[in-house]
């Protein structure tokens, strides 16, 4: 069995009288990539903020390489290396492209924030940085503001601070949300890339069947927020009650 990276048990979150995560318990290990589907308002984006942080779960523990996380902040699961690609929130639009990625190459190596002063000194941060750059295809678009960016470039720059942070598990929401037909296969084969390194985990909310095909090592499905099936992909996607209640038609229609 391969190290697990991250750990939920029993994990839980309630709104009032809603119950939107529901006892998950799931381990995600070192070298796979595991797809999160169902359908809307299942808990998938939920699950993930429990995760990362971003809300505090109601009962039940998450522990990053053996470390209980559960009551940690953000930043400090960060720091611990969970890393997980926000729809464009974490971006810095008034910055050059190469300006947001040296910027979290710098937090990482914890060289303070200084900001640009210290960044721009720093040769090594900006070769790191331009690496980076390289591996996404931003690379010509170096010295561009963020704000000027399409929105698949944007996408691309989150990967690319993702990549830059250098996390154990690498958390995707809908990663080429919004994409176009061209710009999607870039970050789809990073993925892959990432996927292969075998001391990394990668989760990925996806609703796209044939991503999921081509990526995922495992599938895992919620439903009103508990988990319904667990497995490879072939035995997942060939579940009758997975087909029917939870993917519906998308999953014959691909």
């Amino acid at each position: 069995m391969t190290q697990t990276l991250l750990e939920t048990n029993g994990l839980t979150v309630r709104f009032g009288g809603h119950v939107a995560v529901d006892n998950v318990s799931c381990a995600f290990h070192a070298g796979q990539l595991t797809a999160i589907v169902g359908p809307n308002g299942a808990g998938k984006t939920t699950y993930f903020n429990l995760i990362s942080g971003q809300i505090a779960a109601t009962a039940g523990t998450i522990r990053l390489m053996g470390a209980d996380i559960t009551r940690a902040s953000v930043a400090d699961r960060c720091a611990r290396g969970l890393g997980r690609a926000f729809q464009l929130t974490s971006l810095f639009p008034n910055l050059s492209v190469l300006e947001n990625v040296r910027l979290v190459i710098q937090a990482r190596e914890k060289k303070g924030f200084r900001l640009l002063s210290m960044a721009s000194s720093d040769a090594a941060v900006t070769v790191a940085a331009m690496a980076v750059l390289e591996r996404v295809r931003l690379d010509n678009l170096k010295d561009q503001n963020v704000s000027e960016l399409s929105h698949g470039n944007q996408r691309k720059l989150e990967v690319a601070m993702l990549i830059a942070l250098d996390p154990a598990v690498y958390m995707f929401d809908e990663p080429t949300a919004g994409m176009s037909v061209d710009e999607a296969p870039v970050v789809l084969d990073l993925i892959a890339e990432l996927k292969a390194e075998t001391d990394r985990t990668v989760l990925l909310v996806e609703h796209k069947m044939d991503v999921i095909r081509t990526l995922a090592d495992r599938i895992i499905v919620l439903h009103n927020g508990a988990l319904a099936a667990d497995g490879d992909p072939a035995t997942v996607m060939a579940s009758d009650v997975v087909q029917e209640a939870y993917l519906g038609r998308e999953l014959t229609d691909v």
